[in-house]
């Protein structure tokens, strides 16, 4: 029984090493690149730096409720 489960993980194994040799892959230097591109194209609309209103911000601290 181990013999056959062995020979099936193996079959998984391989199968799975064939799938990711033939995926395409980007050079971290081109990726670094591109991630620089988007901050700098996005860094407008970015909250953490340059801020939110506090009418927009969902994290604001909501005022307390007090019952008679």
């Amino acid at each position: 029984m181990s013999g056959s489960s062995s020979i099936v993980a193996m079959k998984k194994a391989v199968q799975q090493l064939r799938l990711e040799a033939g995926l395409n892959r980007v050079k971290v230097s081109q990726a670094a690149a591109d991630l620089q591109r988007f901050c700098i194209q996005n860094a407008q609309q970015d909250p953490l730096l340059n801020g939110m209103t506090s009418s927009n911000n969902p994290f604001r601290p909501h005022t307390v409720c007090a019952f008679l």
